[in-house]
């Protein structure tokens, strides 16, 4: 019997919609260039604590190599509850998850139908677009404006409609390093409560605010606490993004259907690495490490606005996002820019364009990551110095 040799895989629409990672083709020619990646958010600094490495190491050697609860390692959970600014318990409202990007993946499924909409602000982390369509839910954008990255009011309100049923929110946000003030909050917990949505926050950089700013996760807004889903994650603060550990805390009710998805999905990350964070948790001073990222986006600051790039300075996170448009003139926008600043200093930064719904209104912009080393963030200085003569 003849085979047909035409047959063609059948890919889901969710699937067939996604876009994969952006970085991948830039990543690789920095590499091949030996460029100094500002791109990825992957922690340079600070450096993992000597004390974590050893506590996964002995957490092995003692036997925690088979599987936990699926919710995660009490100890690390008791840790996570005991940093947040409400009463937060361990057994019935946190979740330990393979990352922050499980945890956003989780909290969707668990809380959106098909064809729900969802509002996020715009631009935003090109993930969450992602995350959306896989959920087979419809975004509603609401456009943030620059230089200070702020929405208007009527425009949030807009975005509310009788098919909303979560908003997703990103404090310190990804690219913009904008921190929600409790104003913003304030009037998005009043929508949230008009229209009964739930709210998901993606608090991963809420350790990292800076100029004498206070974190305020939406878990303590009246309005807000008691719909909300708060994603962390310990990749930055501990810099082991490659453990991926992430969180989800929640009431009760979603966190128990939550971990039914989160059991179904991945069924629980690392033993031995939770238990080593949860061990280490209780030496690591991360106001200090707050206070030393500060300097370091004051230094990124200091060379790349030297440079001549217009940025506001972000209130929180590890990003910078710049606007080029003062270096070209409107001749290039933030891709050709990139692979320009690549060639002539053999600095990686990323095209700003995936981080909006409409690349268009993206196209002068790029983000810089500023968690790395000092003695690297002043080679690139150096490097773009060498490469930019004071009279260009």
């Amino acid at each position: 019997m003849a085979h047909s040799t035409a047959h063609r895989p059948f890919i889901s629409s969710r699937a067939a919609g996604l876009t994969g990672n952006s970085l991948g083709e830039l990543f690789m020619l920095a590499l091949e260039r030996e460029a100094i990646d500002m791109a990825l958010g992957t922690p340079g600094y600070p450096e993992p604590a000597a004390d974590i490495i050893d506590a996964a190491c002995e957490a092995m050697r003692a036997g925690r190599n088979q599987y936990d609860m699926p919710a995660g390692d009490l100890g690390l959970r008791e840790r996570i509850a005991a940093t947040f600014p409400v009463p937060t318990d361990p057994w019935g409202e946190l979740t330990i998850t393979v990352g922050a990007t499980e945890a956003l993946c989780v909290a969707l499924l668990t809380s959106v139908e098909p064809g729900d909409e969802v509002v996020l602000l715009d631009p935003g982390y090109e993930q969450f677009r992602s995350a959306i369509a896989l959920a087979g839910a419809v975004p509603r954008f609401v456009p943030l404006q620059p230089p200070d990255w702020r929405f208007d009011p009527a425009d949030l309100a807009a975005a509310f409609t009788s098919r909303t049923r979560a908003v997703l929110l990103n404090s310190p946000a990804n690219p913009t390093g904008r921190v929600l003030d409790r104003e913003e909050l304030d009037l998005i917990a009043e929508l949230a409560e008009r229209w009964d949505t739930t709210v998901i926050c993606d608090e991963v950089y809420s350790n990292y605010v800076f100029d004498g700013r206070v974190q305020t996760s939406i878990a303590e807004v009246p309005g807000l606490a008691e719909r909300s889903i708060v994603a962390g994650s310990l990749s930055k603060s501990f810099a082991i993004s490659g453990w991926r550990i992430g969180f989800l805390r929640a009431d009760r009710v979603r966190t128990q259907a939550m971990q039914c998805v989160h059991e179904l999905t991945t069924q629980g990350t690392a033993t031995p690495l939770q238990v080593a964070v949860g061990v280490a948790a209780l030496s690591t001073d991360l106001k200090t490490a707050a206070e030393e990222m500060g300097r370091r986006r004051d230094l990124a600051l200091e060379i790349f606005t030297g440079m001549g790039m217009k940025i506001a300075p972000p209130e929180g996170g590890c990003f910078l996002f710049a606007d080029v448009s003062p270096l070209t003139g409107g001749l290039k926008d933030g891709r050709a820019f990139t692979f320009e600043l690549l060639d002539t200093a053999g600095v990686l930064v990323v095209p700003g364009a995936s981080s909006f719904a409409d690349p268009a209104r993206g196209e002068q912009y790029v983000r810089i990551a500023f968690n790395r080393q000092e003695e690297l963030l002043r080679e690139v200085g150096h490097r773009i110095r060498a490469a930019r003569p004071a009279d260009k």
